[in-house]
């Protein structure tokens, strides 16, 4: 397993991966500006794009994992968490923080097991279902 900047040829087995882009021409877009900034990460699983993540500091001026992708048949693998941990590694900054939705319980359970704390939540993005923020300290 090797996790790596996305590059544009990517882009397609990106696409296909998450299922919300299939139907949303919007993440297609953002996969490609993330692509483009060189935000993207994925995890090539001998030769398979198995999960990708990204990591920006659009988030108040701070690092900020915005999205952890894991394929359908390689969840459960352990491979989200090695993904939220390279972020960890390789964060520049003091803070990093991520979100998830509060119906989200297997996402609330890897951030806990990678060291996250909660750090309050928004109202009123997903009707009816809280944003959940966490933090890590970074080094």
């Amino acid at each position: 397993m090797d996790i790596r900047p996305a590059r544009e040829d990517d882009f397609p087995a990106l696409c296909r991966l998450d299922s919300y882009a299939a139907d949303h021409l919007e993440r297609q877009a953002e996969i490609g500006r993330w692509i483009d900034l060189g935000a993207c990460h994925v995890v090539d699983a001998g030769g398979t794009l198995a999960a990708y993540g990204v990591m920006t500091t659009e988030f108040l001026g701070q690092h900020f994992i915005a999205l952890i992708v894991v394929g359908a048949g390689f969840r459960r693998s352990g491979i989200g968490l090695t993904l939220v941990r390279h972020f960890q590694d390789s964060c520049r900054g003091r803070k990093l923080f991520t979100s998830t939705n509060l119906s989200n319980h297997p996402m609330q359970s890897l951030l806990l097991k990678a060291g996250f704390r909660s750090s309050g939540y928004i109202d009123n993005l997903d009707e009816g279902d809280p944003e959940l923020v966490f933090f890590y300290p970074a080094s």
